[in-house]
């Protein structure tokens, strides 16, 4: 196996680079500011989109750096796409700058592998086109989420149309300006085995009976104009076409959103630990403590190697789980797409968390992007899975692996 950029990863890898210096950098604290100015926390309702960002993606689709996480799109692997995720990993808006942003990278994966024509007509292209965005409601309040087969949401069938009822929380994205749509997991074959009784439904957020109830704060932060929300689902009715594949395909689907997306969360994950390292750095060789810069005191020459050595571990795990899932497949992949959802968000909690400590009162501050990084480490350890689930599943097929040998000697 081979992780060299490709040619091709190499140019846009470039391009990338150039259009971050020359239009995200310089307005980074600037954007950071007047967002939490404009878009005060409670008031989510009259969150908006600071005009900048409409701007900047105006100009990346122009410069041909758009939707790259598509294959379909940008003619990239998951492999290949692997760097360029990392690069917007380092801004905290960037990925939307490209298109590139979650729930809605996930959400059109689904669309683009298991929409219909007429599900792809009215929803994939605005999403592609960047002129909606869109929800995943899957979490809710009520139940073990970290087990999926507790999902108690329903959706019953009435004719032509499917009801739907539940409660939903932490659906990511779904208090910006711009969220048009949610694609809805529950259970409609309760008496089907477990991994049958889940389907995916597509909900305009408009429809009578969906009901935004409040953002949820992470860590006292509301994240605008994106939010977290808990949505109620209240005897929601839509036609039958809008169930993606068919009743009772929910897990199938899951399965082929998440494998990529996990891909991506973990390259943004190490952009924004290689963020948090280069800052280390820079305040270590600055400040000045007892005499000595702050790199050379407590042991923070030997943290900073640590982190160097983590990092470049986690990279190249994902880059391998990338290159998997390219040439075999999601399912062939599982081990190390679990994995990387263990190890990546806990590299960069440690590197961040060190980066804060080096950086004092201000790491705590929103000066630096610091707070921000924690945050996005310790809520992507419980998003898509906590680690104990992930952990799990890489032991049950650890274990099936010697089972599988045993099984052999026998025969």
């Amino acid at each position: 196996m081979d992780f060299s950029l490709s040619p091709k990863a190499k140019e846009y890898l470039e391009r990338m680079r150039k259009f971050i210096d020359a239009h995200i950098v310089p307005i980074e604290k600037e954007y950071r500011e007047e967002n939490l100015r404009v878009n005060t926390d409670h008031n989510w309702s009259q969150w908006r989109v600071l005009p900048v960002i409409e701007e900047l993606k105006a100009k990346a689709r122009e410069a041909g750096l758009w939707n790259l996480f598509l294959p379909s799109e940008s003619g990239l692997t998951t492999l290949e796409y692997a760097p360029l995720a990392e690069m917007t990993g380092r801004y905290e808006f960037s990925a939307e700058v490209f298109n590139c942003n979650a729930p809605d990278t996930g959400n059109m994966e689904v669309l683009h592998h298991f929409g219909s024509a007429e599900q792809k007509d009215r929803w994939l292209k605005p999403l592609l086109a960047g002129e909606i965005r869109s929800v995943f409601c899957m979490t809710e309040p009520d139940v073990a989420s970290s087990d999926a087969t507790n999902i108690a949401a329903t959706i019953r069938e009435d004719g032509d149309e499917l009801v739907l009822n539940g409660k939903k929380w932490w659906s990511t994205g779904i208090g910006h300006p711009n969220a048009r749509l949610a694609i809805f997991m529950g259970v409609s074959s309760p008496d089907a085995d477990p991994h049958s009784r889940h389907s995916m439904v597509l909900v305009p957020l408009d429809t009578p009976g969906v009901r935004i109830t409040r953002m949820l704060p992470t860590f006292g932060e509301y994240d605008p104009p994106y939010g977290h929300g808990e949505v109620e689902f209240n005897n929601v009715r839509v036609p039958k076409k809008n169930v993606i594949v068919g009743l009772g395909k929910g897990f199938l689907i899951a399965q082929g959103r998440l494998g990529p997306g996990r891909i991506h969360h973990s390259m943004r994950a190490i952009g924004a630990a290689e963020r948090a390292l280069e800052l280390t750095i820079a305040r270590a060789s600055r400040r000045e403590a007892f005499g000595k810069p702050l790199i050379k005191l407590g042991g923070n020459l030997e943290r900073i190697a640590n982190a160097r050595m983590a990092i470049d571990q986690a990279r190249l795990l994902t880059l391998y789980a990338a290159w998997k899932i390219d040439h075999h497949g999601v399912k062939e992949s599982m081990t190390e797409i679990s994995a990387i959802k263990v190890v990546v968000p806990n590299v960069l909690q440690t590197v961040v968390d060190q980066a804060i400590q080096i950086h004092g009162g201000a790491g705590m501050s929103r000066d630096v992007p610091l707070s921000n990084l924690f945050l996005m480490a310790r809520a992507l350890r419980l998003a898509d899975g906590p680690d104990e689930v992930h952990r799990a599943m890489v032991a049950r097929r650890e274990l099936a692996k010697y089972k599988t040998k045993e099984e052999s000697a026998v025969s």
